[in-house]
Parts: structure tokens; sequence; C-alpha cells
């Protein structure tokens, strides 16, 4: 398989003046240059912004605690196969308070012995949602005794934007920042 982009990161002038003020900015905070996924999606320009704000209110703007949050990225990282996304997160999650060994046996999904009952709703959300493009019945009654009506609609909104984000960073080919480069 060709692992080129299909659509490189953009320049300052491929992506604006604002894009590129904003995508600066993430990259003096992840100690480097901005992030590939930024500069390539900042390529259009009003809906990068608009995606922006949007994503931002997901993650860290969520209510849902960080990991909660940290471990669906994860296992919508492994169920789309976007290694993007997976290098990122792993990171959060382990600053979110993840071991290293959690953090891997979120490829190995909710039945793997080692997760509370809720990380189980959790991660099976994820994968009935990648599978069945909803949440099951089972399912969603164990996670109604666990969030309220707001953080159920906040976990789909968040498992489907990293659903959507995956599928784009893994069509257009987003290569991968240089380890030193990634969002802490």
């Amino acid at each position: 398989m060709n692992d080129q982009p299909r659509i490189a990161p953009g320049s300052r002038r491929q992506i604006g003046f604002v894009n590129a003020l904003i995508t600066g900015v993430i990259g003096r905070a992840s100690h480097g240059r901005p992030p590939n996924v930024f500069t390539t999606l900042a390529r259009n320009r009003g809906l990068f912004r608009r995606w922006l704000f949007f994503a931002g209110g997901l993650m860290p703007g969520g209510r849902l605690p960080r990991q909660d949050t940290e471990l669906v990225i994860l296992r919508v990282s492994h169920n789309t196969g976007c290694e993007y996304e997976w290098s990122h997160h792993e990171r959060l999650a382990q600053h979110a308070g993840f071991s290293a060994e959690e953090v891997e046996r979120v490829r190995t999904g909710p039945v793997t012995p080692g997760w509370t009952p809720r990380q189980q709703l959790l991660l099976r959300a994820c994968d009935e949602i990648h599978a069945d493009g909803a949440i099951g019945e089972e399912t969603w009654v164990g996670l109604a005794a666990e969030l309220d009506d707001r953080l159920l609609i906040e976990l789909c909104l968040l498992i489907g934007h990293y659903e959507m984000l995956a599928m784009t960073l893994n069509s257009l080919r987003v290569q991968l920042d240089p380890p030193s480069k990634r969002i802490a």
C-alpha cells in the first residue's frame, strides 16, 4: 500500500494567515511544529476552524472524565486502524493515569480481565457503534446507570467524532508526527 499522504500538510500560504496562527499556537503547546492533523485539515480553511471548535468541545473541553475520554479514543483508534490517532492518544492516556500496559490492553477489548465494569461498558459502546452504527440495548442500560443524559449524548458524539476523524486521517494518509512533536 502507498503510504504517501494523499493531501500533504499545508504551508502557511495554503492554510491562510488565521489557520497558520492557530496551528502555530498548537505547535508551540505541543513543543514543536504544528501536528500534521491540523496543518492538513487546515487546507480547508473555514471548515477547519468550525471543526476545531467542535472537536475542542469534546476533548479537552468535554465533561466526561479524562480517563473515560482517552479510553474511548484509543478504542476507536484501534477499531479504525488509525495509527495517527493512536500515536497521539497513547501518551495522553498515560497522562490521564493509564499505565503503558493498560493502554496496550485497550487493543484486546472489553472482555480482557482488568477493566472495571464502567470501562467494559465504554469499550463495548465503541465496538458496537463501530460494528452496528449504534450502542446496543444491554450496553445502553449499563451506561445509563453510570452516566446522565448529557454524558450519554457526549459519549455518542465523542465516539462518532473520533470514528469520523480516524476515517478522514486514514483516507488522507496523514503521516505520523515525529515523536517529540506529538500532542502532549
